[in-house]
């Protein structure tokens, strides 16, 4: 399926640039966390089951969302050009085609392959009635593929990459803890899971401001929700889609305080309201300002995906 040549090419190093690990492993685990910590502290399961459920849910969000959907779209940016036109700084891609390491051809056989064992795996898992990791496997699966890949391509139109590919992954992500080891998902997961999907497409947002001009002269031209808002009002309402999105992060935080949940409640207010400072004052026009929001950013979803995994 994969061969020797496509195998080598995938040292250490040139893996860890190609799953960018720092953004990765930071909002993964903080989302797992979020997601997990609740139940060792108020339900009464064994640390076995956990600490196997946690990583069982580690291992799959480090192959889908880190190694598949970077492997996937950095092809499939590559083939538009849009990579190649990108200030690349945190945007871009990971740079493993621009840079020689790994060659487009390599990288999509490598992609391809490994989707189809993961999806071999799903049917696998299936067959022995665990039937919950199937299908969390196979929405991982679902976002990196539809994400990049034709004829879907859901990256490439307005509204269809974040609502269609980015959130469900990230937010059954989220639910999968209480999937798992409950069956059921109580109402904090569902909360926890959804404001943390939403804080990650808000993040990746802020990620497309950098390449709005690069996106324009892609072939097909990568119109998201960022370039579609700059198209219509201008560059400075490129911001406009994560703020959206923050929005509706501060509609949860009403369901929150309506729930009891006060701690998580303010904690949330306090995340959203520092991410909009931010992004307002931030230049659109600078890579380099932007880049460093997005930092910040990356920072606050870890610390709101603890905060709601301890305050529930």
């Amino acid at each position: 399926m994969l061969s020797d040549s496509i195998l080598r090419a995938f040292t250490l190093k040139n893996s860890l640039k190609l799953l960018r690990p720092a953004a990765v492993l930071c909002s993964s685990v903080a989302i797992i966390f979020s997601g997990v910590f609740p139940l060792a502290v108020y339900y009464e399961l064994s640390v076995s089951s956990l600490v196997t459920t946690s990583l069982l849910l580690l291992i799959g969000c480090i192959l889908i969302h880190g190694v598949l959907t970077h492997a996937l779209n950095d092809y499939a940016d590559y083939l538009s050009g849009t990579d190649q036109l990108s200030p690349a700084m945190l945007s871009g891609g990971s740079r493993v085609i621009q840079e020689g390491r790994i060659s487009p051809a390599a990288l999509h056989r490598f992609g391809i392959g490994l989707t189809i064992v993961l999806v071999a795996a799903a049917a696998i898992i299936a067959l022995f009635g665990h039937y919950a990791l199937a299908a969390l496997l196979l929405i991982g699966i679902w976002g990196a593929v539809s994400y990049s890949l034709p004829p879907l391509r859901f990256s490439y139109a307005p509204l269809a990459g974040e609502w269609l590919s980015t959130f469900p992954s990230t937010f059954f992500l989220g639910l999968g803890g209480a999937w798992l080891m409950l069956g059921t998902f109580p109402q904090w997961a569902v909360q926890n899971a959804l404001i943390n999907a939403l804080y990650c497409v808000a993040w990746v947002m802020v990620h497309h401001i950098p390449d709005v001009d690069a996106d324009r002269q892609a072939t097909p031209v990568k119109r998201t929700s960022v370039v579609w808002a700059a198209d219509r009002w201008g560059i400075g309402y490129s911001r406009l889609p994560a703020l959206v999105y923050l929005g509706l992060i501060a509609l949860c935080v009403i369901w929150l305080l309506g729930t009891g949940r006060l701690w998580g409640g303010a904690g949330i207010a306090v995340m959203v309201a520092l991410s909009v400072y931010w992004i307002c004052r931030m230049d659109v026009r600078d890579p380099e300002q932007v880049t460093n929001c997005e930092k910040k950013l990356l920072l606050l979803a870890v610390g709101g995906a603890v905060w709601l995994g301890i305050f529930i």
